[in-house]
């Protein structure tokens, strides 16, 4: 997403993804933020209903926390945890490749505890 969309231009593409935050990148697919529907509820009880008009520019976080896709699940599970965000962009040679919610990192958990519950079962039933 541009920095110049409006705000009710960034709550238009939310809604149409079914998503809780986008990307901010530059005309050269640089990454310059974060925006997300936290960020609009805490700006409009501060700015009121004028606040669908401006750019997201003007709300979106831009010291983003980043990873790269080789990151270890444990690893983006410490620093989401530690740095209070569900959302953290994906960089790769400096461009963006992706975006991790805290729901994946939860769901990828998930998937391994499974895993390990079935190895551990299989390994008392050959007991």
């Amino acid at each position: 997403m541009p920095p110049g969309v409006s705000v009710a231009g960034l709550l238009e593409d939310l809604a149409r993804h079914n998503v809780g935050a986008m990307v901010v990148c530059d005309e050269t697919g640089s990454l310059v933020g974060i925006v997300s529907e936290r960020d609009v509820v805490r700006r409009l009880h501060e700015r009121g209903a004028e606040l669908l008009r401006v750019p997201v520019s003007e709300i979106m976080t831009t010291s983003v926390v980043t990873c790269e896709p080789t990151e270890a699940v444990d690893s983006l599970a410490s620093t989401m945890t530690e740095r209070r965000i569900r959302h953290m962009p994906v960089v790769s040679g400096g461009k963006l490749v992706g975006i991790v919610s805290i729901g994946d990192v939860v769901r990828s958990r998930i998937e391994q505890l499974e895993s390990d519950r079935e190895q551990l079962e299989s390994y008392i039933a050959q007991g």
